[in-house]
């Protein structure tokens, strides 16, 4: 039985699937950025602290922001905040100094005012170093209030979306 139930645990730890997708929705927005281990971003061990995580995570989400239309100046522009509500992240396999690794963003398609964005740090030998999920709701900036309904950007960039703009090649 506890045999059974390690081997129950690894699957699901496995996971990297965090959001449920909606049947006929668009296929998640992918970006990639690659990145090397720096001496600073590391422990006495050579390992990567666990708090720079959410870091690699951020540059993977600025370059899909630029991808889709949904950047921090157009943020400003629109008069929107979109705070983070909800960040999980999985560890699996330690980052060394000087490793050469994959940081990939994946925003996910739903229907509310908000943004689902799934994480993946991928090894040189395609393994999964750490997977992690982000929610970020869209607030008003001078009040805070939440949005009940999608703000206009929003629904520009899912007008857009649905139309297979950001999965054509250039």
């Amino acid at each position: 039985m506890k045999a059974e139930l390690r081997r129950g645990s690894m699957r699901t730890r496995g996971k990297k699937i965090y959001f449920e997708r909606i049947p006929g929705a668009p296929e998640p927005i992918v970006a990639e950025v690659k990145r090397r281990v720096h001496f600073n971003e590391t422990d006495a061990m050579a390992i990567v602290w666990h708090g720079r995580y959410p870091l690699y995570f951020e540059e993977a989400s600025e370059v899909l922001g630029r991808k889709c239309g949904l950047s921090y100046p157009e943020y400003f522009d629109a008069g929107l905040r979109a705070p983070v509500i909800e960040l999980h992240i999985d560890y699996f396999k330690p980052l060394f100094l000087d490793e050469e690794f994959t940081v990939r963003a994946s925003l996910i398609w739903n229907e509310g005012s908000r943004l689902n964005t799934e994480y993946q740090l991928i090894k040189q030998d395609a393994s999964i170093a750490s997977s992690a999920y982000m929610v970020q709701l869209f607030t008003d900036e001078k009040t805070g209030a939440p949005f009940m309904v999608s703000p206009e950007l929003l629904d520009r960039v899912r007008g857009k979306w649905a139309t297979g703009e950001f999965h054509k090649k250039p």
